[in-house]
């Protein structure tokens, strides 16, 4: 029989949309006004949350995906998805502080449970090894809601100077350049378009030799046949060898996943999918990993951010504890509950009282691993492994593998990105 072929006007994909329409994850066109209508899904879970029953985690999952995919905004040619992650800091930071302010011991409460619930989300994520715009929105969010209550409710108390305003202000802006820097590549590892036709077959086969060699196990029938014939332990560690030929050149990885060679200290990153050139970590905040092209606009952002935050905490404690240092101000400030005004201003000092400590220690650990050239990714391998020289209980990490003195190592990071050395694919093998 011959197939049917479909008009034009019956396939939605193929007849323009207008602003609030789109095609939902079924491939039919919809539309935003009927966001609310035909969930079978969410009425049966209502109902069964009604009648006090238990709701199939597979139900959640599928509510999730239909609000998620429902979730839009209008636009141009079609409605745009909204991620359904960066909307709860938009709603939950500023409910929260405000109730915060009512009294201490609701600020206490409010405060500790804060960071208890970013990690609780944060590990619920990183186990599921999905990507999440939350810490992204609720970074820039804070930075956007702590400079509007300084403005509404610091500055009209008369003892901000204009200068100290301008000078917040341009630090508020170094930070959100820096972070756009650090957003961008990070030194990802694409494979080639020509890969196939640069290796040749004598190559390919003996890649596959020596990466069966270091695979367990018998291999089967067919174990000439491709580079995927691994084990998932080989997968995810890759086949370390060195290059033939000369000691000095980099030892090299095969990545079974993106099918591609990568250089030393270059990882997988399990989150974005890709391969990452000198991988450190992948970073929640700026949704990113942090890699060899933006580890230097990272350092620099968190350097920003620490100092542009002690300034801004500093400012605001001397206009609503006067006559007090800023110490003191923090633990002892007087009349502060008596008006809400204050009480906001002083519960969102607390509030980046406590991103900055988890940035400054994030700062820290960055300055000690450049100090011993180390990258994160290569101290918790480290610390598994029980390999290296530990100090301070494991704060310190020195592999001795890449440490070429603290001066030596500040300057090779100092230079990182400037000048990428590409291995050819002929001195592969």
């Amino acid at each position: 029989m011959k197939p049917v072929k479909k008009n034009k006007a019956e396939d939605p994909e193929l007849e323009p949309l207008c602003c609030c329409e789109y095609i939902d994850q079924n491939g039919q066109k919809n539309h935003v006004a009927a966001c609310l209508c035909d969930c079978q899904d969410l009425d049966e879970g209502c109902d069964r949350w009604i009648t006090c029953k238990s709701v199939q985690p597979e139900t959640c999952e599928r509510i999730m995906a239909t609000i998620s995919d429902r979730l839009r905004v209008p636009w141009l040619r079609g409605a745009k998805k909204v991620n359904i992650s960066i909307i709860p800091p938009l709603i939950l930071l500023p409910v929260l502080l405000c109730v915060a302010s009512w009294h201490f011991l609701l600020g206490v409460v409010v405060l500790t449970s804060l960071p208890v619930l970013a990690l609780w989300y944060y590990y619920l994520t990183h186990r599921r090894k999905e990507q999440t715009l939350f810490f992204l929105s609720l970074g820039l969010f804070s930075l956007g809601y702590m400079y509007y209550v300084f403005l509404q409710e610091v500055v009209p108390k008369g003892r901000v100077r204009p200068t100290q305003l301008g000078l917040l202000t341009c630090g508020l802006l170094l930070i959100l350049l820096a972070l756009y820097r650090a957003k961008k590549n990070p030194g990802y590892l694409r494979r080639p378009a020509s890969n196939d036709r640069s290796l040749s077959s004598s190559q390919m086969e003996c890649l596959n030799t020596k990466g069966q060699e270091k695979t367990k196990g018998s291999p089967g029938p067919e174990s000439s046949g491709g580079l995927n014939n691994r084990t998932p332990k080989d997968d995810l560690k890759g086949s370390s060898r060195m290059l033939a030929g000369s000691p000095t050149k980099v030892k090299e990885d095969w990545c079974a996943k993106c099918q591609l060679v990568r250089p030393a200290r270059a990882w997988h990153c399990r989150i974005c999918g890709i391969c990452v050139r000198r991988m450190d970590h992948h970073c929640v905040w700026i949704n990113s990993c942090v890699g060899e092209s933006n580890h230097q606009a990272f350092i620099l952002a968190l350097l920003v951010f620490l100092l542009t935050s002690v300034y801004g905490i500093t400012l605001t404690l001397d206009t609503i504890c006067r006559d007090r240092s800023v110490f003191t101000a923090l633990f002892y400030c007087p009349g502060v509950y008596a008006n809400h005004s204050s009480a906001l201003s002083f519960t969102c000092v607390w509030y980046s009282v406590i991103i900055t400590a988890g940035m400054a220690y994030i700062f820290l650990i960055q300055l000690i691993n450049i100090s011993y050239n180390v990258t994160e990714r290569e101290v918790q391998q480290a610390l598994r492994q029980k390999t290296g020289r530990r100090l301070l209980c494991g704060l310190i990490v020195d592999t001795g593998q890449y440490n070429r003195g603290f001066l030596r190592n500040w300057l090779q990071f100092s230079t990182l990105g400037t000048h990428p050395f590409h291995h050819p694919a002929e001195d592969i093998v």
